[in-house]
């Protein structure tokens, strides 16, 4: 989770939710980092997780990243949390729950879902007060005082 705080971190500047994830190989090494990059490159789909997984499937030359674990610093949302199960991860951790959009237990819950056919292992609230901070000082940043 340290790493994926470290990535969060990078998020542009110029407006991008500090979320980070990596993604990680059976034996604990980063196949894959991401962050937010939705304002910065005006890209839909720039979330950390869809960064993550893609540089991940580059590193291992495939799609399929069984036995990967996918770690991010809040609750993917339905996109990612479909990417995630799409993608054949064995598992997915992440800090702070997102009660607003949370695909992962709180909203919906994608990765239990009896009717999909691989439903990887969830681990949450991983230095869930952490992450939650890093997410609560930038929206706090952003409201009008007073």
């Amino acid at each position: 989770m340290r790493a994926a705080l470290a990535e969060a971190d990078l998020a542009p500047a110029g407006g991008d939710v500090p979320i980070g994830a990596v993604v990680l190989a059976p034996d604990g090494s980063v196949l894959g980092r991401g962050h937010n990059v939705r304002e910065a490159d005006g890209d839909p789909v720039g979330h950390a997780e869809v960064i993550a997984l893609r540089e991940a499937g580059r590193a291992v030359g495939s799609w399929r990243l069984a036995g990967a674990t996918l770690v991010v610093t809040l609750e993917p949302c339905a996109m990612c949390a479909g990417a995630a199960v799409l993608s054949r991860v064995e598992r997915i951790v992440y800090g702070a729950s997102d009660p607003k959009a949370g695909a992962v237990g709180s909203l919906w819950d994608l990765p239990r879902d009896q009717r999909l056919n691989h439903r990887p292992e969830v681990v949450s609230g991983i230095l869930a007060p952490e992450c939650a901070a890093l997410l609560d000082n930038f929206f706090a940043s952003r409201r009008p005082i007073g």
